[in-house]
């Protein structure tokens, strides 16, 4: 045998695509784990051409998934951001988007019953210990694809499926504003580190001199802009206890401004050398709990609504994210309940995948 079959289904969970796999299909331990991965997608190249990579940050993950011993949880899931042209796959974030197919593949395969015209599948995220519920259409005890809801980044309309997060502060370092403040200083810039479902630096696009509604092409193209941003990312990874991040994709970036098409606040995402084509629900999570605390600089481009239960609309290069967050306490320190977003997803193939049997021979 000179290959081996790793059975998968390949989905398209909000504005990500990649396959979701068995936990128990796979090797456990992860170095052995990241090598698979990154043959199965094709990694390191910058085509991926020798795997099911899209050769796109959106189209290179995947989504691991198998029954939970935790109470809280019905299963566990694993995620994976596969590197495209390095051979690294990043185990330390979470990526929402990716969420929405994990219920409807837990529902299929059989690790969760369908339990009427809608299913909760309780997910418990490793990669950040976050508890999740999606709520999945499952009319006549099977998962529905076929829908009104439209999200922005895709095509068309779909099902929707409802995910609530919880436990998401301090994914990576245990606080919520890992630097003790709502600002800071670092290379003579103001910003904001705050860890909700990962660790976000956040400046003024103004500050940055962008207007922060380039586009993505234009954000990728400006490498002075982009060897500023890593320069102020590393002092500011130190000062949130994370070291050196070099390599790392945490802790992400991301630029804010006023909005100009009826959101709430316009942002752009790094993640971290090249700007998000959409905006990510990790993301979403951490501005949503940037806005809800004083003296943060999201208050200074943004009138956010008061209540402790609000939307945020996240303005982005091809629409809007709508993150709901609710929260108790005052603005001075809240504490984050959950934040929900109304999401879509797809399944596109089913089948077989194979990787050469010298990276793993299928043995756990």
């Amino acid at each position: 045998m000179t290959q081996t079959a790793i059975p998968c289904v390949l989905m398209r969970g909000g504005t990500s695509k990649g396959p979701y796999i068995k936990l128990s299909d796979l090797p456990e331990d992860r170095e052995t784990l990241a090598a698979v991965l990154l043959a199965l997608m094709g990694s390191p190249d910058d085509r991926q051409i020798d795997g099911l990579g899209g050769a796109a940050w959106l189209t290179t993950k995947a989504a691991l998934v198998g029954p939970s011993d935790r109470d809280d949880a019905d299963v566990d899931y694993l995620f994976g951001q596969v590197l495209i042209v390095r051979g690294h796959v990043d185990f330390a974030p979470n990526c929402g988007n990716m969420t929405s197919g994990v219920g409807p593949f837990a529902i299929e395969t059989g690790m969760v019953d369908a339990t009427g015209d809608e299913t909760t599948v309780r997910i418990h995220n490793v990669n950040t210990g976050a508890l999740i519920e999606a709520i999945v259409q499952t009319p006549g005890g099977e998962v529905q694809y076929d829908g009104d809801a439209a999200i922005d980044g895709v095509p068309g309309t779909a099902a929707p499926v409802m995910l609530y997060f919880s436990g998401v502060v301090g994914s990576k370092t245990g606080k919520l504003l890992p630097t003790g403040k709502p600002a800071d200083t670092f290379s003579g810039l103001e910003v904001s580190c705050v860890d909700t479902a990962v660790p976000m630096v956040i400046a003024r696009a103004s500050d940055m001199g962008k207007t922060g509604y380039e586009s993505k092409a234009e954000l990728d193209a400006d490498t002075d802009f982009l060897a500023r941003l890593e320069a102020i990312r590393i002092e500011a990874s130190h000062a949130m206890g994370l070291g050196d991040p070099t390599g790392s994709v945490v802790p992400k970036f991301c630029i804010v401004s006023e909005p100009k098409s009826g959101g709430t606040i316009n942002a752009r995402y790094f993640v971290p050398q090249e700007c998000h084509a959409t905006f990510p629900l990790t993301g979403g999570m951490c501005l949503s709990a940037a806005s809800v605390i004083d003296g943060t600089v999201v208050h200074s481009v943004a009138d956010i609504p008061g209540g402790n239960e609000l939307t945020l609309a996240i303005e982005h290069p091809v629409g809007i994210l709508e993150t709901a967050i609710e929260y108790s306490g005052t603005r001075t320190a809240p504490t984050i309940d959950r934040v929900g977003f109304v999401r879509t997803a797809r399944k596109l193939m089913e089948g077989t995948a194979f990787i050469p049997a010298r990276v793993w021979d299928g043995k756990r």
